[in-house]
C-alpha cells in the first residue's frame, strides 16, 4: 500500500495558512456537542486538552500518573528551539527547517518540518504570557544558547529545568479548564486497549491503577500523546513508567507503526555504574556549549585527568569536525564516543566514558557564571556521581534518550485509523532519522497548541459518527480482551520477575540493535525475541491480585508489550538496509566512518501493519519527495 501524507500543495511557506484556510470548521456552538480523548498529560496532551477545551469540545484527559505533573516531558532540561533570530545571528525559519530536515538525514516530509518551524516563535509567545520563566538577558530580553546540529543560538532555556517549567505553563492551562467543567482529568489510569468500530476510532479500554477497574470510555475522536518507546532498552534516559503500551494496543487495532527502528542515543548521559541500575541519567546537551569532549591519545591511559597534558588529549570532535566542534548532532557525537572507547581510550571503570572538561570555560567566563547556566546540573551530578564538576571533568557516555519512530500519522496527525490522531514524540512525523537538540519540546507544544486544535476540527465537520454507549459490541469485546490478558499473566506463577525478564530483552537489543546494527546481529534478534517473549508467557511470576492497587502486573502488562513491539523495531532495523541518523548499519558507513544513505532505495517511510500474533508484519511504504531541499551526504565538518 501506498500511504498518502495527504501534505498540501504549493509553496512550502504557504502550505499551513493555505491549508488552515480551506479546511472545514466547526460552529463553536457546535464544538460542545463533541467529545475528544486525550491520553498523555505531558505537553503534547495537556496543550492539546488545554487548547481543546478552551474552544468549547468536551475533553477526557488520561494518565497514568498521579498527577500530569509528572509527565516525563518534565525531565527535559536543556530547552526548546525556535527561530525568533533574536541574537541577530542570521537564523530564521527556512535555517530552522533546514537544520531539522539535515539533522534527520533527510528522512523527514518536508511540509510538516517547515510547519513545526513556523509555529516555533509561537511557542515562546504562548509560554511566555502563562509565565514560563525563560532565562533572560541583563537587559530584560530572552536570552538563547546553542545546540546541536546548528551554527546559530535559537534555544531558548529555564536554567536547566526547561521541560519542568514548560510543563507547569501547560499544566496550569490544563487546570484552568478542568476547573471549568471542560477537561475531565483521570490520572492513574492506563490505556489498555483502543475501541474500533466499524473502522473509526471511537474511544478507549483502561485500568484504574487504584481500584483495578477495567472501564470503556467513548469518544467522537481520539488523541494519543503517550510518548515514546526508549524504555524498550531497559536502561535508557526516560522515567521508568514510559512504555509503548497505548501506541502498541493502537498498533493491533490496525494503526501503523512507522519507522520504528530510529532511535536516538543522546552522548552526554552518565556512565552506567553496575548491573544493579534500573536506569540511566541525561546531563544536558547545553553542557557542550561550554564544556569540551576529550579523551586520552594514547589506549589504556588510566592517569587523572588533571594529569593528563595538553599535547597528550585528543579533543576528536573539535578534530573531525571543526565547523561544529562539540556542537555537532547528537547521532554524531555518540557514535564519536563509541570508536574511542571501542579503540581502547575510554575513561572511567570499564572504560565506558569520555571527559566533558569546563576547564577552559571556568577561566574563561568565571566559576560563577558556569555555575549560574548550569548549577542544577552540576548538582544533580554530584549527587549521583560523589565527584565535583568544577574540579575534575564529568564523565558521559551515550545512552538511548529519544525515539523518533512511532505511529504514521498524515499532515493532520491523524493515523491511518479514522479518529486516531497521535502527537509528539509517539507519532513519527517530523525528525526523520535523528532528531536536533532542543526540538521535543517544541514539536510536542506545536502540535498541542498550533495543529491538533485546527485539524481535529477538520475530522469532526465532516465525520459521520453514529451515537454508541459502553454497552456496544466493540466495547465489550476490548474489556474481555483487557481482562483475559491480565488473568493470563496472573495465572501463570512461574519463576522469573517481569524486571529480569525486561533487562534480558534490552541488553540483547542494546548490544545488536543499539548504536549499531549489522544484519548478522539482527537476525540473530529475530530468533532470540521470539524465544524470550515464549519463556515470559511461561515462566513469569506476578504477584498480587487483579482488583488492587498492582505495580509488578502494570509492568507486566508493559514489557509483554514491548517483547512484542521489539521484533517490530528489529525487523525494520533488518529491512533497512542503510545507514541514516540514529539508524547506522555497519555494512552501510563512508570511508571515515559516517552514516551512508542510500537514497535510491530508502528515501520512503516504513510503516508497519499488524497482522496477528506470531505472524510477520507487512511494510507499506510512504515516498518522500524533496521539492525544496536536496538530500545530500550529511557533513558537520
Amino acid at each position: 500500500m501506498a500511504l498518502d501524507g495527504k501534505v498540501p500543495s504549493g509553496p512550502l511557506e504557504t502550505k499551513w495558512s493555505n491549508y488552515k484556510s480551506n479546511m472545514q470548521l466547526v460552529a463553536p456552538a457546535n464544538k460542545r456537542r463533541y467529545n475528544v480523548i486525550v491520553v498523555g498529560t505531558g505537553l503534547a496532551g495537556a496543550a492539546a486538552a488545554a487548547s481543546m477545551g478552551e474552544l468549547g469540545y468536551n475533553v477526557q484527559a488520561f494518565c497514568f500518573q498521579d498527577s500530569p505533573r509528572r509527565a516525563h516531558s518534565i525531565a527535559a532540561q536543556g530547552g526548546i528551539n525556535a527561530a525568533k533570530n533574536y541574537q541577530n545571528d542570521g537564523d530564521s525559519v527556512w535555517r530552522l527547517f533546514y537544520d531539522t530536515i539535515k539533522g534527520g538525514d533527510y528522512r523527514s516530509r518536508e511540509g510538516n518540518v517547515h510547519r513545526l518551524a513556523e509555529l516555533s516563535a509561537n511557542i515562546i509567545d504562548q509560554c511566555a504570557a502563562q509565565g514560563v520563566p525563560f532565562a533572560r538577558e541583563y537587559g530584560g530580553t530572552l536570552a538563547n544558547r546553542s545546540f546541536g546540529g546548528a551554527q546559530v543560538s535559537r534555544t531558548f532555556y529555564a536554567r536547566g529545568q526547561t521541560g519542568q517549567q514548560l510543563l507547569l505553563g501547560a499544566y496550569s492551562s490544563l487546570m484552568r479548564q478542568s476547573a471549568t467543567g471542560k477537561v475531565k482529568l483521570f490520572p492513574r489510569h492506563e490505556m489498555l486497549e483502543l475501541i474500533v468500530v466499524d473502522g473509526v476510532t471511537r474511544g478507549i479500554v483502561t485500568r484504574n491503577l487504584r481500584t483495578g477497574a477495567i472501564e470503556s470510555h467513548l469518544a467522537d475522536a481520539v488523541c494519543l500523546a503517550t510518548g515514546g518507546y526508549g524504555n524498550v532498552f531497559y536502561l535508557s534516559t526516560n522515567a521508568k513508567g514510559s512504555n509503548v503500551t497505548a501506541a502498541w494496543r493502537a498498533h493491533r487495532k490496525g494503526a501503523f507503526f512507522a519507522n520504528p527502528c530510529y532511535t536516538q542515543i543522546h552522548p552526554t548521559c552518565i556512565p552506567v555504574t553496575g548491573d544493579y541500575q534500573s536506569k540511566l541519567t541525561l546531563m544536558s546537551e547545553s553542557l557542550r556549549n561550554d564544556g569540551r569532549v576529550w579523551v586520552p591519545l594514547k589506549a589504556g591511559d588510566t592517569r587523572s585527568p588533571d594529569t593528563i597534558p595538553e599535547a597528550e588529549r585528543d579533543y576528536y570532535l573539535e578534530r573531525k569536525y571543526p565547523s561544529f566542534g562539540n556542537l555537532v548532532p547528537r547521532d554524531v557525537a555518540s557514535r564519536n564516543a563509541k570508536q574511542v572507547c571501542d579503540d581502547g581510550r575510554g575513561v572511567g571503570p570499564g572504560g565506558l566514558g569520555v571527559y566533558l572538561d569546563f576547564s577552559d570555560a571556568i577561566e574563561r567566563d568565571s566559576l560563577n557564571v558556569i555555575k549560574e547556566k548550569y548549577g542544577n546540573l552540576f548538582d544533580m551530578y554530584s549527587e549521583i556521581t560523589n565527584e565535583d564538576a568544577y574540579k575534575t571533568p564529568m564523565r558521559i557516555y551515550p545512552a538511548i534518550h529519544y525515539t523518533m519512530g512511532g505511529l504514521w500519522v498524515d499532515y493532520d496527525l491523524m493515523s491511518n485509523l479514522p479518529g486516531l490522531f497521535v502527537l509528539g514524540e509517539a507519532n513519527f512525523s517530523d525528525h526523520g532519522a535523528n532528531r536536533l537538540g532542543a526540538s521535543a519540546l517544541m514539536q510536542g507544544l506545536a502540535d498541542g497548541y498550533f495543529v491538533i486544535p485546527y485539524t481535529i476540527g477538520g475530522y469532526l465537520a465532516d465525520a459521520k459518527l453514529p451515537k454508541i454507549d459502553t454497552d456496544h459490541a466493540a466495547c465489550k469485546d476490548a474489556e474481555r480482551e483487557a481482562t483475559a490478558r491480565i488473568e493470563n499473566m496472573l495465572s501463570i506463577k512461574g519463576k522469573r520477575t517481569v524486571d529480569s525478564i525486561h533487562k534480558e530483552l534490552g541488553l540483547m537489543v542494546w548490544e545488536k540493535c543499539g548504536m549499531s546494527r549489522d544484519e548478522a546481529g539482527l537476525k540473530e534478534l529475530l530468533e532470540q525475541i521470539p524465544s524470550l517473549r515464549e519463556e515470559f508467557w511461561r515462566d513469569v511470576t506476578v504477584t498480587g491480585s487483579a482488583g488492587t492497587f498492582n505495580q509488578v502486573l502494570e509492568r507486566a502488562g508493559r514489557v509483554a508489550d514491548f517483547l512484542e513491539f521489539a521484533e517490530t523495531m528489529v525487523r525494520d532495523a533488518l529491512d533497512r538496509r542503510e545507514s541514516c541518523g540514529g539508524h547506522f548499519r555497519e555494512e552501510s558507513q563512508t570511508e571515515d566512518g559516517e552514516a551512508l544513505r542510500d537514497d535510491d532505495n530508502y528515501s520512503h517511510v516504513s510503516a508497519w501493519e499488524w497482522k496477528g500474533e506470531n505472524e510477520t508484519p507487512v511494510r507499506h511504504k510512504e515516498a518522500l519527495d524533496f521539492e525544496f531541499v536536496h538530500p545530500s551526504q550529511r557533513s558537520y565538518k
